[in-house]
């Protein structure tokens, strides 16, 4: 009895007409987040499982300050994505270091967390429409999503880290005006 009720609610959640409501509505979309980030937040009452939710974002983060540290000439030296106590008593989810900031590296491998922004459009402009339109598939589109930009945010220590060269930032903010201004 509960396994043929199981795939009723099965073939109900797959329906066709179904999908499309929930896929059309912003709304559920919405609820959506708001119901994975109440889920993310209720975990910080546990550092460990706090990391083990925040682990996969943060790896997508912490690649990205490597991998454009490493092609800018900022020799990462360290990686970790394991958390541990900051000095100032709240917890640091993951970090890389570096050997050699500059002025012309500082900002863009501090700001570099902003590149998983083009992934996100990426997966949504290319991967969603070839995507199997069954319910399990959009929460999980969701989930990759949701972590993708949540994780694109540069923290408050890669701010200061930009922000460490005026040289740097008045450069990069010339690049981008004069890109914006061309556009």
């Amino acid at each position: 009895m509960l396994y043929e009720a199981y795939y009723k609610l099965v073939d109900y959640l797959n329906n066709p007409q179904f999908l499309q409501r929930i896929f059309d509505n912003r709304f559920y979309l919405i609820l959506l987040v708001i119901i994975l980030m109440r889920f993310k937040y209720t975990t910080y009452r546990s550092m460990w499982m706090s990391a083990l939710v925040n682990i996969p974002g943060t790896l997508l983060h912490e690649l990205m300050h490597f991998t454009v540290g490493l092609i800018m000439n900022a020799h990462p030296c360290n990686f970790t994505v394991f958390p541990r106590k900051g000095l100032d008593g709240s917890y640091v989810m993951g970090s890389v270091g570096f050997r050699n900031v500059t002025f012309y590296n500082a900002v863009p491998a501090a700001m570099a967390p902003l590149l998983l922004l083009p992934i996100g459009f990426y997966l949504n402009r290319y991967f969603l429409p070839i995507m199997t339109p069954t319910l399990s598939n959009y929460v999980l589109y969701v989930l990759l999503q949701t972590i993708i930009i949540e994780n694109a945010v540069p923290s408050g220590a890669d701010f200061k880290v930009a922000g460490m060269y005026f040289t740097g930032v008045l450069l990069y903010g010339f690049i981008f005006l004069s890109l914006f201004i061309m556009l």
